[in-house]
């Protein structure tokens, strides 16, 4: 693989003009086709194989026209203190916002009145109008949410106090200014890694270019392959970190090998050669995982996780091609212009070149100084990560998971003051009722209400009501507690329980309790399917059985600490107002797997990158330790680098309004904080340096069936001269 990607560096070097020109013309294309394709709608969200899911396709199936999956509202009035919504002026205020909300779009299925429908509170306090709509929430255009809106605000002014909740009010997740600081953070990281402009630029350039490609890729198929919003996100966090750190490995190497004087063209060569056999494993242990998502069978995560792995795709060829062919226009100020002047007065002055040039006695590094300590006290330092570790990770055992609701947005929007006026006026569980779907005539229905009144949990159950055709029916049920609460899951269970198999629970509640079910049980298979796979590649690559063994331990001990982190921050609220959390609640439920799927691939980027320049170094010659420290001089300060950047660019994104990405972003940049800097700078130095030659055993029957993938460019030593082609002395310094 070394030969043949040396080949492919060297070759988009010599030809940068046409490399480079068509990578801005498939910019280009995927720019037009994002610019032109229609406005997708929102992504459909289903769990294929739950009951919750089934009730709802049965609704589909039996109530046509109902907007089984539209979006709905819930206009909120609540009368001043001593005042009653039963009032004639608060009455008229009310039937006035009914007539307007049914004029204001041709949209509406349905708006309810209060005083017909019985949505008033029993003290009176407190009245709603239920509103549902022909299509889902990101259908609805921009003057049926107005509509919506304006009828509020028009009650608002005559004595009421009015809020807007349900999911018509949902919209595209607001980005803010924290993705914009993240990349600015990063370039600053590069500019103090590199000393030169242009080097920092590049890396900066090309993941741009790659994550450009890949969402507007999103964008322009994201109507014939029902995409949500979150999808382009998920993409461009994981595109733009990976894009940057797998171009930083490329130009650092570039600059070693110039430094150690090879003409440029070699130099570009051989940094594809070696650093690009990393990247490209690096890249598919994140491909993987994040493809491998499609073992939970819920469409809206494996397309999140294809899409984002497509965009990883991109980063790793943009790195093995444009990389290279950016580096060729770059020329001599890919190095900074201190070291150019200090190569140049070195060549003049002879003998100081050899110094310059970074021999035998070059000054050890934070690098080496930190591998050296670590050689030294490996027992300590193993210890004390894995303790710091599981501490931070005790937090996961509470671990309570959820679906976002209106009750975990802040208090500042009115849809979290309309679920907490509901709760007030008519229980906590109102806000999130149960829908249960009878598939049966009115008798069955008619037992089935008997049956679920004869439970306990329950605040409110309603009449059932039936289909035209008089096969189905719907009854609502409203549990006594709040949705996320244990009781409430009771309540679903003990309904599911007590009826047959032509009752269906259904609602955000069962939804809930479904998808929590549907993700604790692929969790096992999913683990065994990702760790499996990027086991056998790790071994591939590294030709050794305990370094992979090592590198998948590290990995759960690090995830796990951040997800007891994510709960301290967002269950707990622990430094919640640091972190713009300004309402604490259950951990989304799909955040377990995510994680484990998205930082199982970045925490193996920093285990390839890292190990591999060990290996090469022990390969070569080297004792198990002098290796380590060889491995830390040359990759310690640019996976430091690489790590800053990957926290940088996704703590930008705890900026962002949306509760789901705000966590995701929060749950990443600390995973890969705990990974990069406690596992793979700490334990892992610590295990080898116990391990010694043990670390590198192979057995002889396994090492003859691996195939040999070189990862280490042992065979460009043979097939390439030692130095540069012409032979000639370094002309410019190491970095």
């Amino acid at each position: 693989m070394a030969t043949f990607l040396y080949k492919l560096g060297r070759s988009a070097f010599r030809r940068r003009r046409l490399v480079a020109l068509l990578w801005v013309a498939l910019l280009a294309v995927a720019g037009i086709g994002a610019a032109t394709a229609p406005v997708a709608t929102s992504s459909s969200f289903s769990i294929p194989g739950t009951e919750a899911q089934r009730a709802f396709d049965l609704l589909e199936e039996r109530f046509p026209g109902a907007g089984a999956d539209g979006a709905t509202a819930r206009v909120v009035f609540k009368a001043p203190e001593g005042q009653k919504m039963t009032d004639p002026a608060h009455k008229a205020v009310v039937e006035e916002t009914v007539a307007a909300l049914k004029s204001g779009s041709d949209q509406i299925v349905s708006v309810t009145d209060p005083y017909t429908g019985q949505a008033v509170s029993q003290n009176g306090s407190t009245a709603y109008v239920s509103v549902a709509y022909k299509v889902n929430a990101m259908e609805l255009t921009d003057e049926t949410r107005e509509a919506l809106t304006q009828a509020g605000h028009n009650a608002q002014g005559k004595g009421l106090t009015v809020e807007v909740g349900g999911d018509a009010l949902q919209t595209m997740p607001e980005t803010g200014s924290g993705e914009i600081v993240g990349v600015v953070i990063a370039g600053i990281v590069l500019v103090l890694t590199f000393g030169s402009l242009v080097a920092a630029g590049l890396p900066l350039l090309t993941a741009i270019i790659g994550v450009g490609i890949g969402v507007s890729s999103i964008t322009a198929l994201a109507s014939v392959l029902d995409l949500g919003s979150t999808t382009s996100t998920l993409a461009m966090m994981i595109g733009l970190a990976v894009g940057i750190d797998y171009a930083l490995f490329i130009v650092s190497r570039y600059r070693a090998e110039l430094a150690d004087g090879r003409e440029k063209e070699d130099a570009a060569g051989r940094a594809v050669g070696t650093a690009g056999s990393a990247v490209v494993f690096a890249g598919l242990t994140v491909v993987i995982a994040l493809v491998g998502l499609a073992v939970v069978n819920i469409p809206m995560l494996t397309k999140m996780g294809f899409a984002a792995a497509g965009t990883v795709v991109i980063a790793v060829l943009i790195a093995l091609t444009l990389i290279p062919a950016m580096l060729g226009f770059a020329g001599d100020k890919v190095i900074g212009r201190k070291q150019r002047k200090a190569a140049k007065a070195g060549a003049e002055a002879g003998a100081a070149a050899g110094a310059e040039s970074g021999g035998k006695g070059e000054k050890p590094n934070g690098g080496t100084r930190w591998a050296r300590f670590v050689i030294r006290r490996p027992v300590m330092v193993l210890l004390i990560g894995v303790l710091g570790l599981g501490a931070i990770a005790l937090p996961a055992a509470s671990l309570e998971m959820g679906l976002p609701d209106d009750g975990v947005k802040p208090t500042s929007t009115t849809e979290r003051r309309a679920y907490d006026a509901l709760s007030d006026g008519f229980g906590p569980g109102f806000n999130g009722p149960l829908l249960v779907v009878v598939d049966g005539d009115k008798a069955t229905a008619d037992k089935t209400v008997s049956t679920i009144k004869g439970l306990e949990g329950w605040a409110a159950v309603t009449p059932a009501t039936p289909n035209k055709a008089g096969d189905a029916a719907m009854i609502t049920v409203v549990p006594k507690d709040r949705p996320s609460s244990g009781a409430t899951e009771a309540l679903v269970h003990d309904i599911r329980n007590a009826t047959g198999d032509d009752v269906l629970v259904t609602g955000a509640t069962a939804m809930n309790i479904d998808f929590s079910q549907k993700m604790n049980d692929a969790l096992v298979p999913y683990l065994a399917l990702v760790v499996g796979l990027a086991f056998l590649l790790l071994t591939v690559v590294f030709r050794s059985i305990l370094v992979p063994l090592k590198a998948a331990l590290g990995f759960l001990l690090s995830v796990v600490a951040a997800l007891g982190a994510v709960v301290a921050v967002f269950q707990w609220g622990w430094l919640g107002s640091l972190f713009g959390v300004e309402q604490t609640g259950p951990i989304m439920s799909m955040m377990p797997i995510f994680m484990v799927g998205v930082v199982f691939g970045l925490a193996m980027d920093y285990e390839v990158f890292l190990v591999t320049r060990m290996r090469e170094a022990y390969v070569h010659g080297e004792r198990p330790g002098e290796a380590i420290v060889t491995g830390f001089k040359h990759s310690a300060r640019v996976v430091t680098a690489a790590a800053v950047i990957m926290i940088a660019v996704f703590s930008g994104f705890i900026g962002m309004t949306d509760q789901m990405i705000k966590m995701i972003g929060f749950g990443l940049a600390v995973a890969v904080l705990f990974d990069a800097f406690v596992v793979r700078m700490a334990i892992v130095p610590a295990v080898l340096a116990l391990l010694g030659h043990k670390a590198w055993w192979l057995p002889k029957w396994l090492d003859r069936i691996l195939p040999n993938v070189d990862v280490e460019g042992e065979g460009l030593a043979k097939d390439t001269p030692a130095d540069g082609a012409s032979g000639s002395k370094p002309d410019l310094v190491k970095v």
